[in-house]
């Protein structure tokens, strides 16, 4: 089968096509003809040489995001049948194979049900955000009504479902973006307040919108050297989720206002082949919640086709995407 693979570490151009074997169907997998794939922050890391803990083996087939059908079912699988559409956050890294391929190999507890009201680049979009924003806001932090949650990057991927997720909870939601065009974009998801956090500064917009008492709930996508504004931002007894720990902090403001830090990283189960029916179970409150119209997502407004993902990361690393992207695979003329 045809895939797009890299074989070494590097830039945008280190992707390139390649002829693989297509993967047997084994006990508890599905095969899928893979329709669409999507763009995740962590997909560049990995091509560019980040993390390498998480890389799969040379040559490399990324991307964990997948929406397509499934052809073929190994054993113990009586819940799927052959033709049914699923989607999924399920390989591209450590020994599971990637979605930039015509077949995907696909463990039943990584996959749900492709919504119905929605097509296969939309539904691809989906499973890694909102698996990520779904652990965050359900599963490590509970959200009362009124209460006031502040999103970083509420534009982003895993901040346009956080929010929503925030607001069916009752919560009074904020949310940090970088520019007027992203801030019509959160707002058109339904968040209260727009904080431009490149004019504004913590202890401002601290002080504007909670009295300088601080926010009860942080959910920080950002990460890295921005969790330190999260932890001056949260208020005493607060919790801050994050999905980018990978930074070197003084936690002595964590402990001075008794903040509860919660790291979220939703490859565990792909990686370490733990807890994956969390995914399962998250897809299909997930697929039911777009099929009622209760949660969207912005698409970026370019879309890519498989063999063009080296175009599609210089699209992604620019800056200039305002959604998320959306990868169709060519190899199978499937849209």
């Amino acid at each position: 089968m045809n895939a797009m693979v890299i074989r070494k570490y590097g830039g945008p151009e280190v992707f390139e096509l390649a002829t693989v074997k297509q993967p047997a169907v084994k006990p508890g997998y599905v095969l899928v003809k893979v329709a669409a794939s999507s763009i995740n922050p962590i997909e560049t890391k990995i091509r560019s040489g980040l993390v390498p803990g998480i890389t799969p083996a040379f040559p490399a087939i990324l991307n964990a995001d997948f929406s397509g059908e499934i052809v073929a079912l190994g054993d113990n699988v009586p819940q799927w049948n052959i033709g049914d559409e699923v989607f999924g956050c399920a390989g591209g890294v450590g020994t599971l194979q990637g979605a930039l391929a015509e077949y995907m190999l696909v463990d039943v507890d990584l996959i749900g049900k492709k919504p119905k009201n929605i097509d296969h680049a939309t539904a691809a979009l989906f499973p890694l955000v909102s698996i990520t924003a779904w652990e965050a806001l359900r599963n490590k932090v509970h959200i009362n009504v009124g209460d006031k949650v502040l999103i970083h990057g509420a534009a982003g991927g895993v901040g346009q479902i956080a929010l929503q997720l925030a607001k069916q909870q009752g919560a009074l939601v904020y949310g940090t973006v970088r520019s007027e065009k992203q801030a019509a974009a959160a707002t058109e998801l339904g968040v209260d307040v727009v904080i431009f956090a490149e004019t504004e500064s913590v202890e401002e917009y601290v002080a504007n919108y909670t009295d300088g008492k601080g926010f009860d709930i942080v959910l920080d996508p950002v990460g890295g050297n921005n969790l330190i504004n999260s932890f001056k931002a949260v208020k005493y007894n607060g919790s801050v989720c994050t999905t980018n720990g990978r930074v070197t902090l003084d936690l002595s403001l964590m402990h001075a206002k008794a903040i509860s830090l919660h790291a979220v990283f939703i490859l565990i189960p792909l990686l370490h082949h733990i807890d994956r029916k969390r995914h399962s179970i998250i897809l299909k409150q997930i697929s039911d919640m777009i099929e009622k119209g209760q949660l969207h997502i912005n698409k970026a407004e370019r879309q890519f086709a498989f063999h063009e993902i080296g175009e599609a990361h210089r699209y992604l690393e620019s800056k200039k995407a305002l959604g998320k992207i959306s990868l169709i695979n060519s190899f199978t003329n499937q849209t």
